[in-house]
């Protein structure tokens, strides 16, 4: 265990970090379970921190060795913010090389499914109501957008749902991105944080250890139509405002 704030300070800056920016059911828990697996790369789950200068990086790295051991000979930190309360202020975070990761996905499935998870944890949940849940999706998708247009820089945009209906195309496009000697895998490792709640997603599928393309059915959760107009807009006006601005992006 290290417990020296030096060596702690400089295992921070000798990793990189890969952030992953997206919202909620947007298939991330997968996603970062892939990258984890892979040997350059250190972290899978969402650590909710927000970035807002340098000293987070220390904190990151410790909350990381709280759960895993930092493999030999890798090369980088990886976390995800899904949500508008977690900064992640890029130009506070010098020196460290940073590669960050942009996903969305289409409203309909993503809102149902936002739904469905907080109908089964808590019926009053206040995302268990399809016009709450639709506002966080707006709100976010217009948070990422104007991220994404404010930053000099570079990112890898992807549609969120390639990576289980296409991971044949965008692994491998992800390898080359990030630099990585080892090709990601379909095949991922389950960890100690796997499954846990608040760590990502809690579904058995999560288990399953690879990628498998499955469906839910949402026919019981209604989106007034309105409203599912209005989060189509949003999401086609973003995402557009998101690849326009990447360095490269995988779409459909």
């Amino acid at each position: 265990m290290i417990t020296d704030i030096r060596q702690i300070k400089a295992m921070h800056t000798h990793y990189s970090r890969i952030f992953l920016l997206s919202h909620m059911r947007a298939f991330t828990t997968l996603a970062g379970h892939i990258l984890g697996s892979n040997p350059a790369i250190n972290g899978y789950f969402e650590m909710h921190l927000s970035y807002a200068d340098s000293s987070v990086l220390d904190h990151q790295l410790v909350e990381l060795q709280k759960h895993e051991e930092l493999k030999d000979n890798s090369l980088y930190l990886f976390d995800k913010l899904l949500h508008n309360d977690y900064q992640l202020s890029l130009e506070q975070l010098s020196p460290v090389t940073l590669k960050i990761l942009v996903a969305l996905r289409e409203p309909e499935s993503t809102i149902k499914s936002i739904v469905d998870l907080f109908e089964k944890r808590q019926k009053n949940h206040i995302y268990a109501s399809p016009e709450e849940a639709t506002r966080y999706y707006i709100e976010r998708l217009e948070w990422l957008a104007d991220f994404c247009r404010r930053r000099d820089q570079g990112y890898c945009y992807f549609d969120a749902q390639l990576i289980q209906t296409a991971p044949e195309l965008l692994l491998p496009t992800l390898t080359d991105w990030l630099g990585l000697e080892t090709p990601l895998s379909e095949q991922y490792q389950l960890f100690s944080q796997t499954g846990k709640a608040r760590k990502g997603d809690s579904s058995r599928s999560i288990h399953s250890g690879k990628v498998v393309n499955s469906r839910t059915n949402y026919t019981h959760i209604h989106i007034p139509r309105q409203l599912l107009k209005t989060a189509q807009t949003v999401y086609q006006d973003c995402r557009q405002q998101i690849i326009k601005n990447a360095t490269y992006a995988i779409t459909q």
